[in-house]
């Protein structure tokens, strides 16, 4: 804990209870960081008070001194957060980047219109349809609308007609006084089209297309056949998923590792445009990581009509900070929306930790790994192991090898767990190391260089006490959780804890490890039975029922899974009362089975 010096103490005891930001300066006089609170004694006053990890123990390592802003609300404190947030850009704070845009058509207002391509809808003196979900679909609609209605191609008028006019795609403001009302039924006909409704357009054109053919002009009837065919394929391309046609967002989240990724859905005119996913490092409370975050998401992106959130207890302050409808369902299918934005967040972290510094040097990681693990030579062969079950029922063991820092899935194995030892992490453990083992005394069997077991001291000293009745020698080592089950250190078979960096390279390939073996333990798990006929630890939980059931087995099919969300991950999908009792109902598991094993 950091000693606070008399300056610091001084300014402590003058904090009002009052909401407001405070500004955290470092001994160059810089500000690190910027947050807000709804008492400023009490939030600044923890920063010292508490034992603080990662980054946010970094952080106040580093502060020397601090400013504090009084405001009337905290609504005010969190708009003025994000205003000094991006004035002084603080290295401790969260700083997304704009993520994806989403184009518009503009068209110009006034005498002689034309259309544009826009990335915002900003300006006054333009009319905008969309957003689009690409730029492509952008511009695909726009050389339609052109070769439909005769707005003015060119920004700049010329002297004379050009060849849009004697194409009949322009009316020709060079060299006719073209009024405004000439203009009604075409915006008319363009707001029709854009909003799915071209039964009326679709019925000019074939009166032309008739008209053309008739005078056997073939040519023409075949350009209007085409663009009642264009018409036809934008319209089916546009889904709607909504009939109420409301403009949405739906913000998800997962945590990992001491990552967090948010995402947001876009919906508008009851259409999916897309997702931005942002992965950050989690920076204390959650809940006013996620008020930054989406509260910054909207400075730079257009707000929806209603906005779809798991966490109540933020939705009132981003409700008024944003000016906005915000929603937390319970039930429907909106909380379906929640779900699949949970998947995608909880995917998307997953993929982060996969691809993350690929680019690294592996065998120079290996060797860092194998120089902290004090071992002989550097571990180039090294297996990994996990059990997977939900409830003790259908239990399986995995194993994954990695050749010099590469996956080699020929050499996997998975082991079916029998008998008690399906209700015992331990026991079932034992029994995959056993087995493996015995496999090794072949001299024809290459031994791994390293064992990295997905847990703490017990399971070293279970796999030791294998290694020792196997009559087998290899180095092992675990991935250590801590008390929020982040994977924070490295225990050697000595008990030694080894602290892990969670944003250095060694840490990644560990990570991407880990998550093959689980991926592994998982597939293998879920291909024994449908989800459908087992057993569960959600059984018999009031609140869920077959359809979350099914939501949570999708998103958390094992203990450790399940272990590793917290509550308020958990309320993605399940109401807090439910996620409380399925916490509850995994407690008393495990003290059964500690009861159990010290027997």
């Amino acid at each position: 804990m950091k000693i606070i010096t008399p300056l610091l103490q001084s300014k402590i005891d003058l904090l009002p209870d009052r909401p407001g930001s405070y500004q955290m300066k470092d001994k160059d006089g810089t500000i690190i960081y910027v947050g807000k609170a709804k008492s400023l004694i009490k939030r600044v006053k923890q920063y010292f008070t508490r034992p603080q990890a990662g980054k946010v123990m970094k952080m106040v390592e580093e502060i020397e001194d601090f400013d504090i802003i009084e405001t009337n609300t905290e609504k005010e404190s969190l708009l003025l957060e994000i205003n000094l947030i991006q004035k002084y850009y603080p290295k401790y704070n969260i700083l997304l980047k704009d993520g994806k845009m989403y184009p518009y058509i503009a068209l110009k207002k006034g005498n002689d219109p034309y259309l544009k391509i826009s990335h915002n809808n900003k300006e006054k003196s333009y009319y905008y349809f969309g957003p689009f979900p690409s730029s492509s679909s952008a511009y695909t609609m726009i050389k339609l609308m052109n070769k439909i209605f005769p707005l003015r191609k060119c920004k700049a008028i010329p002297s004379k007609p050009c060849l849009y006019y004697y194409l009949g795609q322009c009316l020709a403001p060079c060299i006719n006084k073209v009024k405004k009302e000439d203009y009604k039924d075409i915006l008319l006909h363009m707001n029709r089209l854009m909003n799915g409704d071209t039964s009326e357009l679709i019925s000019d054109i074939k009166k032309k297309m008739k008209e053309c053919s008739d005078n056997l002009d073939f040519e023409r009837a075949q350009e209007y056949k085409e663009q009642i065919a264009s018409i036809n394929h934008i319209v089916s391309q546009q889904k709607i998923m909504f009939e109420d046609h409301i403009d949405r967002d739906v913000v998800g989240y997962s945590e990992r590792e001491g990552y967090l990724s948010v995402i947001f859905f876009l919906y508008r005119r009851g259409i999916l445009l897309g997702k931005n996913l942002f992965v950050i490092n989690k920076m204390g409370d959650l809940g006013d990581q996620l008020e930054e975050v989406i509260i910054q998401f909207y400075q730079n992106h257009p707000k929806p009509k209603e906005l779809i959130i798991s966490y109540k207890d933020i939705s009132q302050i981003i409700s008024e900070a944003l000016e906005l409808k915000v929603i937390v369902p319970s039930r429907g299918f909106k909380k379906d929306l929640l779900f699949m934005a949970l998947d995608n967040a909880k995917q998307g972290l997953d993929q982060h930790f996969q691809t993350a510094r690929l680019e690294d040097d592996n065998l120079a990681l290996l060797e860092e790994l194998g120089s902290k693990l004090s071992l002989k030579k550097t571990p180039l062969d090294i297996e990994l192991y996990d059990n997977s079950h939900l409830q003790g029922a259908d239990a399986i063991g995995a194993m994954v090898k990695y050749i010099n820092g590469e996956k080699a899935p020929s050499l996997y194995r998975k082991y079916n767990l029998r008998g008690e030892n399906t209700k015992d992490d331990l026991a079932s453990m034992k029994e995959v190391l056993t087995r493996r083992f015995s496999h090794l005394q072949d001299p024809k069997n290459r031994r791994p260089d390293l064992i990295i077991l997905d847990g703490g001291e017990n399971q070293i000293m279970a796999a030791l006490e294998v290694e020792e009745k196997e009559n087998v020698d290899i180095p092992l080592c675990g991935l250590k959780k801590n008390d929020r089950h982040e994977t924070n250190a490295l225990i050697t078979s000595y008990g030694e804890e080894i602290p892990l960096d969670r944003t250095s390279s060694l840490f990644f390939l560990l990570m991407r490890m880990q998550d093959e073996v689980h991926r592994f333990a998982i597939s293998t798990f879920r291909a024994r039975k449908s989800k459908d006929f087992y057993q569960t630890i959600y059984d018999d939980i009031e609140g869920i029922g077959k359809k979350r059931k099914a939501m949570l087995i999708d998103a958390y099919p094992t203990i450790d899974s399940i272990k590793d969300a917290s509550i308020e991950e958990l309320e993605q999908l399940i109401p807090k009362q439910a996620a409380l009792l399925l916490k509850e109902k995994i407690a008393k598991q495990d003290k059964i089975n500690n009861k159990l094993k010290t027997k």
